[in-house]
């Protein structure tokens, strides 16, 4: 029975089953002690009219001796007033003996003895006195009312003595009566004080140890700490309650949980948009500025032809940069209101490779691209401009990352369903505290220290991109000794199975 309030229930019913057994018990005592009490009582007037009748036997034979020997008229005051009680003596007698069988017997012998001899001899005796005197004081008369009155006498003290006997059982059977309701009531006492006491123990236990437990808690999660220790095991209703204030404060440690990570969020958020704030301010102004200066040559002096055009060159590329800028913003506001868009179809990622190898090839005259890739082409399925956007921004980063120049290798192959681009460079390299977050929009690491141009958001974008292909970007990168990025794009419907290492061609851009 898992229900407390079951449990409890049960408990009162046995303890009401338990005092009420008891009550019982002690009213059948009680019964039986006032049953002992009445045939004691009854016992008792027995013995008392038993006791006035032998008086009243004394009294009509000495009355009717003394005169039949005397004659002398006064012993027949006596014989006339026990004459004359004896018949209601013996009727209250006989109806007081009536309550046992036997007893009623014996009595009615006995009143028939007695009204016998008060009728038959006593009275015919003193008749027979005042008549004949000799004739009554006779040696035979005096002898047959001695052996009468032996007779009587003996069945009265029979009879009394059984009566004294009665009383005596009785009485005994009174006090065991009496003992034996006083054990059971005191037993019956006790076991419900132990009842009580067990039901107590039961409900502190079941309830009031855990219901103070529970309120531990609670005033420990009133205070912030949201590490519960509470068993959530308990009978019925209270382990229920354990295991809500359980699910309670599991949500509550949830929704904390959530809101610092919320808060940290936001705080994150502040950052970035301080430094997003100062890399536009940057990033921009720097652009901006060539393009105003030079766009002001242009508009108040006259230039030579080759400087008109060196002009308007630089006025393009600044453009284009902030062309670029403004696209990755753009990009990033659209990754924020949901996953990236992206038109599939069959991309030879040879051909974009190389075409971004040609575009980054002469943008500085320190650094040279060294182009690896295989004959045959390397398909996937995709969208072919954000895939040239990954590996522009990957190329472009090999040449700003390594500032003192050397070469950049790109490679590329084709191994077990998997098309792998890899873009190494010999620059500075990441430092080991910032593998973690190469990827998080608008981090630049040292790269603002070191006045390397950027947003921030390339490396954000391009795993993004890679992602939403089914493919993944990783990093391989030793401070000082520089840094291999690799791209790993699912083969697509059309691809070819990779060429053997004899078969890949170095091709100098």
């Amino acid at each position: 029975m898992d229900s407390l309030t079951a449990r409890v229930m049960l408990a009162s019913v046995g303890l009401a089953l338990n005092v009420a057994l008891v009550f019982l018990v002690l009213a059948i005592t009680v019964s039986d002690l006032s049953d002992t009490a009445s045939r004691e009582a009854r016992a008792k007037d027995v013995v008392t009219d038993l006791v006035v009748l032998q008086s009243l036997v004394v009294e009509l034979n000495s009355g009717e001796r003394g005169f039949a020997i005397t004659h002398d008229k006064t012993f027949l005051d006596g014989w006339t007033r026990a004459h004359r009680k004896i018949p209601g003596a013996l009727d209250k007698f006989v109806q007081e003996a009536g309550d046992d069988s036997a007893r009623l017997r014996v009595a009615r012998r006995l009143a028939e003895t007695i009204q016998n001899y008060d009728q038959e001899f006593s009275k015919p005796l003193v008749n027979l006195a005042r008549d004949m005197s000799q004739g009554a004081a006779s040696a035979v008369a005096v002898e047959q009312n001695e052996i009468r009155n032996r007779a009587i006498r003996s069945q009265l003290a029979g009879f009394l003595e059984n009566e004294r006997d009665r009383a005596a059982g009785t009485a005994a059977s009174a006090e065991q009566e009496a003992k034996r309701a006083i054990a059971l009531g005191f037993g019956g006492i006790l076991a419900s004080v132990v009842m009580i006491l067990l039901l107590g123990v039961y409900l502190t236990r079941s309830i009031a140890r855990p219901v103070q437990q529970v309120a531990v808690e609670a005033n420990r999660i009133a205070r912030g700490e949201l590490t519960v220790e509470l068993d959530e095991r308990g009978p019925g209703e209270i382990g229920m309650l354990k295991r809500a204030f359980l699910a309670m404060a599991a949500d509550l440690a949830e929704r904390r949980r959530a809101l610092e990570e919320q808060n940290t969020r936001l705080r994150e958020s502040e950052r970035l948009k301080s430094e997003l704030v100062s890399i536009v301010s940057h990033e921009i102004r720097t652009p901006l500025a060539s393009i105003l200066g030079f766009t002001s040559v242009l508009l108040q002096r006259d230039v030579s032809d080759a400087d008109r055009r060196r002009f308007l060159e630089i006025i393009s590329a600044e453009a284009r940069r902030l062309t670029e800028l403004l696209d990755e913003f753009l990009d990033v506001q659209r990754l924020e209101g949901g996953p990236l868009d992206v038109a599939m179809s069959d991309v030879d990622v040879s051909a974009l490779v190389r075409t971004q190898v040609a575009l980054f090839s002469a943008e500085s005259d320190k650094h040279w691209l060294e182009l690896r890739l295989p004959d045959d082409p390397l398909v996937v399925e995709g969208d072919a401009g954000r895939l040239a956007q990954v590996f522009s921004n990957l190329i472009s980063n090999a040449i700003k990352y390594s500032p003192e120049g050397g070469p950049v290798e790109v490679s590329g192959e084709q191994e077990n369903g998997i098309v792998r681009i890899r873009v190494r460079d010999e620059g500075f390299g990441i430092p080991p505290e910032a593998h973690d977050r190469i990827f998080t929009k608008f981090y630049r690491g040292a790269a603002a220290a070191r006045r390397i141009a950027g947003s921030g958001l390339g490396l954000a974008l391009a795993r993004t991109v890679v992602e939403a292909h089914g493919g993944s970007i990783d990093f391989e990168s030793r401070a000082g000794e520089g840094t291999v990025f690799s791209v790993e794009l699912p083969v697509g419907s059309s691809g070819f199975d990779a060429p053997e290492d004899g078969e890949r061609s170095m091709n100098d851009a």
